[in-house]
């Protein structure tokens, strides 16, 4: 019997969809029925990948009403009973996973990072601890769903398929007057996500007091600015633009990795980069030995002058 995965599909996080799935097949394998469940669909046409879809219509449901959405995933853990739910760890997966969670009783293990299935069937949760100095890996023995809520951008699809759901009708039963009300919204201005970009130029502690040349280098190179825990701890960056396991984990095609040591904590958030260049004064650094290119110097140099070699041949064309 295949086993039954629920997703909370948020239309914004679309380009997440296949980490989702990445997860439940590396779980259950092929053996698995995914169905995703989306609250007011704009077009429920554009969504694919799963193979069915719990659509509800009701515009007495909002996005932003925790509780009633947690009765509907409740109603529907009920309807399908679910072997595992599975949420994004967005800012609204966040507040929702544990409100679910005890709603049906069950554990939560949250921002995951990897997953092990072992040959009885147990399958085990991998998340950072204890702000990222180690790697906590957790196994649900108790009854009821397997639920957790994945990092975005951990987990890359190597099997994505462009399926068209099946979509049911969902409703919630009873929906409760919860006297949440939105006053007013303001809406953040767009800006570029590190995970989306395909070059990075990451600064770690041997730039500390040159990271802010790491923008020009990565202008040229029409890439993203990113940096190690040292940098932000510092508050020399935010932390949106940290990689590690405490911050972000991205696959870009190239990473520059200047004046970083490169231990674990970084390297976790080091996901299928397929080059990697370190410049570092010391070239037994780890960072080092996953490097497809190593420059032994120091790293602010290496910026100013390739940064100055890269404008003058587009000034040269």
């Amino acid at each position: 019997m295949k086993k039954k995965c629920l997703f909370f599909y948020e239309e914004d996080q679309g380009n997440y969809v296949k980490d989702l799935l990445e997860v439940a097949r590396q779980m259950y394998g092929e053996n698995f029925e995914s169905y995703a469940l989306v609250i007011n669909p704009l077009d429920v046409n554009v969504i694919s990948g799963f193979d069915y879809l719990l659509a509800v219509k009701d515009q007495r449901l909002k996005d932003y009403d925790l509780i009633n959405i947690t009765s509907l995933m409740a109603e529907c853990q009920q309807v399908y009973q679910f072997d595992a739910v599975i949420v994004l760890a967005t800012q609204l997966g966040r507040m929702l996973s544990p409100r679910l969670a005890m709603r049906l009783h069950v554990g939560l293990v949250a921002d995951i990072t990897a997953i092990k299935s072992h040959p009885d069937g147990t399958i085990e949760m991998i998340r950072p601890a204890f702000e990222g100095k180690l790697l906590a890996g957790i196994i649900n023995d108790g009854d009821g769903p397997t639920m957790m809520s994945v990092r975005p951008g951990v987990f890359l699809d190597q099997q994505s398929t462009a399926k068209i759901p099946e979509v049911l009708a969902c409703q919630l039963q009873t929906i409760e007057d919860t006297g949440m009300r939105r006053i007013s919204q303001i809406r953040k201005p767009d800006s570029r996500d590190i995970r989306e970009s395909r070059v990075l130029v990451a600064g770690g502690g041997g730039v500390l007091k040159d990271f802010d040349q790491l923008d020009q280098l990565a202008q040229a190179l029409g890439g993203m600015t990113a940096a190690s825990r040292r940098i932000v701890d510092s508050n020399k960056a935010d932390r949106t633009i940290q990689v590690g396991q405490s911050g972000k984990t991205v696959h870009p095609e190239l990473y520059i990795a200047l004046g970083i040591y490169g231990a674990l904590q970084h390297v976790a958030g080091l996901n299928k980069v397929k080059h990697l260049i370190a410049v570092n004064t010391n070239i037994k650094a780890p960072i080092c030995s996953l490097a497809d290119i190593v420059v032994e110097g120091d790293a602010a140099e290496f910026v100013r002058k390739l940064t100055t070699r890269i404008n003058e041949n587009k000034q040269a064309e």
